[in-house]
C-alpha cells in the first residue's frame, strides 16, 4: 500500500452501487470531509490501496460482495479504518452478528437522515483521531514511560482547559452566561443533568465541561448517540454482551456504562429512544445496575448520567411518548442551551475564534473579517447554529484571495439576511412596517442594490449588468439611497 500525505480534512470512502445514493452522500459530506466514491468492493479496494482513508460508509446490499463481507476484509487489511454500514435490513440479530464480525463502528438504517449521518461521521472522525493519538502514546510508553507520564498529565490539563467554562466563547451580555453559572454550581455534585437545545448549539461540549469540573474528571467521559441505533443494537452498545449471546458474539464486550464506571456517560438525543428501551434505561438509573446481553447476573456501576435532546421532553411526557419516571430521573437539573440566533452579541467573538482554528486547519492566514462581513454574520439567524457558522467561515477562508474576509465571500442566503426559514411571506420581512407602499418598496430596492454590490465587491459595472441597469442609472440610485462608498 502506497503512503499518501495526510489530508487536511478527514477522508471518507462511500461504497454504494447506486449512483444517486453516492451523490446524495457526497452532497451531505463534502463540506466537512474529503469524499471518495466506489460502486463495488473491488473498486473500493483499489482506492484503499492508493489513498489514506479514515472512515468507510458502505451499503450492505451490493452485487457480488455484501457490505459486511467487504468490511470484514477491510478489518483485516486496514484495522485502523472506522467502518460504518448502511442498510434497510432490520433483523437485529443478523445486524449485531455482522457488526461484530466486521468490527463495524456504527450501523445506520435507511432511509438515513442527513443531519444524523453527518453527526455520526463527525463523531467517527473524532474517534479516529483519538485512536491514532492513543496508538502514538502507547508506542511512546514502550520506549519512554516517564516522558509519556508527563504527556498524559499535560493531556488531562489540556482537556480541563478546553472544556472549562471560561473557554466557552461568549460576551458579557450573552444569555449563555446564565447557563455557565448554573453549571459552575451543579458540576461538583453527582446529579443527573438534562441538556436541551437545537442541533449544533454545543450540548456535548457543555456536558464535557460538567464532567471536567466534577470529582469524576480523572475518570472516563463516554459518549453514546442514542438516536442512531435500533433498540437491540443500542442495548448491546450500552450494556455490552457475553460471548455466545447471539450469532457472531465471539467474545465478551464491555458496554458504554461499564466503560464509564467511575466517570460520566453522555447520552445524546435521548428523546429519540423507544418506550421499550426507556424501561431498560430506567432500571440502570434507579438501581445502578444492568445486565449485559447473554449474562445471568447483573453488574453494578457507578456512573453520572448527562443526557441531551433537541426535543421538548416535557411536552412528550404530557403526550405520553416519553416516560414520565425516566424524565424525572434524567432531569434532576435541566439546562437549556440558547441557539445562536439568541446570541448575536457572541457572534463576532465566536467567529474570530473559529477563524483562528480554521487558519490552523487549512494552513492559510488572513487578517480577519471586514466590517460588512461581521455585520452580515451577526444579522443571520443561523438555523444550523455554531456548526453552520464554522462551516461558513471555513468556506470563506478557502475562497479568500484578499487579506481580509469580505462580505462578498458569504453564501447568498447570508447576504440576503434577514432570512425567515424559507416561508412564502419572507419578502414582507425584508420591508419595514413603517411608511407607505412607496417607502417600503424603496427600502426593498435599497437592500437588493446593496446585496448585489457586496457580492460583486462594489464593482458597479458588474452589478449594473446583473440588475439590468446602466452605470449612470445605478449611480443615481446609489446616490438616492446613500449607498455610494468612498
Amino acid at each position: 500500500m502506497t503512503a499518501n500525505p495526510r489530508p487536511r480534512l478527514p477522508t471518507v470512502l462511500v461504497v454504494d452501487d447506486e449512483v444517486r445514493s453516492q451523490e446524495a452522500l457526497r452532497r451531505t459530506l463534502d463540506e466537512d470531509f474529503e469524499v471518495f466514491t466506489a460502486a463495488n468492493a473491488d473498486e473500493a479496494q483499489r482506492i484503499m490501496e492508493s489513498e489514506w482513508v479514515q472512515i468507510i460508509v458502505c451499503d450492505q446490499r451490493m452485487p457480488g460482495m455484501s457490505g459486511v463481507e467487504f468490511l470484514r476484509r477491510v478489518r483485516s487489511q486496514w484495522p485502523d479504518t472506522l467502518r460504518i454500514i448502511l442498510s434497510g435490513y432490520t433483523d437485529a440479530e443478523d445486524i449485531i452478528a455482522g457488526v461484530n464480525e466486521a468490527g463495524i463502528y456504527q450501523y445506520l438504517l435507511k432511509p438515513w437522515q442527513p443531519e444524523q449521518l453527518l453527526l455520526t461521521l463527525q463523531t467517527a472522525a473524532r474517534v479516529h483521531r483519538l485512536q491514532q493519538e492513543n496508538q502514538r502514546l502507547s508506542l511512546e510508553l514502550r520506549t519512554a514511560e516517564p516522558v509519556l507520564a508527563r504527556r498524559v498529565d499535560s493531556k488531562q490539563e489540556r482537556a480541563r482547559r478546553e472544556f472549562a467554562l471560561d473557554g466557552l466563547i461568549r460576551s458579557p451580555q450573552s444569555p449563555l452566561n446564565a447557563v455557565c453559572d448554573l453549571v459552575e454550581r451543579i458540576a461538583p455534585f453527582d446529579l443527573s443533568v438534562l441538556i436541551s437545545g437545537e442541533s449544533g448549539t454545543g450540548k456535548e461540549m457543555l456536558a464535557r465541561a460538567i464532567h471536567y469540573r466534577s470529582r469524576r474528571a480523572e475518570r472516563a467521559f463516554v459518549v453514546e448517540h442514542c438516536g442512531a441505533l435500533p433498540d437491540q443494537l443500542l442495548e448491546a452498545e450500552l450494556f455490552g454482551y457475553k460471548r455466545g449471546a447471539f450469532t457472531g458474539a465471539y467474545e465478551d464486550r464491555h458496554g458504554r456504562f461499564q466503560q464509564a464506571d467511575g466517570g460520566t456517560i453522555f447520552l445524546d438525543e435521548i428523546g429519540d429512544t423507544s418506550p421499550v428501551f426507556q424501561v431498560k434505561l430506567l432500571r440502570v438509573l434507579q438501581e445502578g445496575e444492568f445486565r449485559p446481553l447473554g449474562a445471568t447476573r447483573s453488574q453494578s456501576v457507578d456512573v453520572r448520567v448527562v443526557a441531551a435532546t433537541h426535543h421538548d421532553l416535557e411536552a412528550e411526557v404530557r403526550a405520553g411518548t416519553f416516560r414520565e419516571d425516566l424524565y424525572y430521573r434524567l432531569a434532576t437539573v435541566t439546562l437549556r442551551v440558547p441557539p445562536l440566533r439568541e446570541r448575536a452579541m457572541d457572534i463576532p467573538l465566536l467567529a474570530g475564534s473559529l477563524l483562528d482554528a480554521g487558519q490552523k486547519l487549512l494552513g492559510k492566514s488572513v487578517a480577519g473579517f471586514s466590517t460588512e462581513a461581521l455585520a452580515c454574520l451577526a444579522a443571520y439567524p443561523w438555523p444550523g447554529n455554531v456548526r453552520e457558522l464554522q462551516n461558513e467561515i471555513l468556506r470563506m477562508l478557502a475562497l479568500a484571495d484578499t487579506p481580509r474576509l469580505g462580505a462578498d465571500l458569504l453564501a447568498p442566503r447570508i447576504l440576503r439576511t434577514p432570512a425567515v426559514n424559507q416561508r412564502e411571506d419572507h419578502l414582507l420581512e425584508l420591508i419595514p412596517l413603517a411608511g407607505g407602499l412607496k417607502e417600503r418598496m424603496e427600502a426593498l430596492e435599497a437592500r437588493v442594490l446593496k446585496e448585489t454590490l457586496i457580492r460583486h465587491r462594489w464593482n458597479k459595472s458588474r452589478a449594473a449588468g446583473e440588475l439590468g441597469l446602466s452605470r449612470v442609472g445605478l449611480r443615481g440610485k446609489l446616490v438616492r439611497y446613500g449607498l455610494e462608498r468612498g
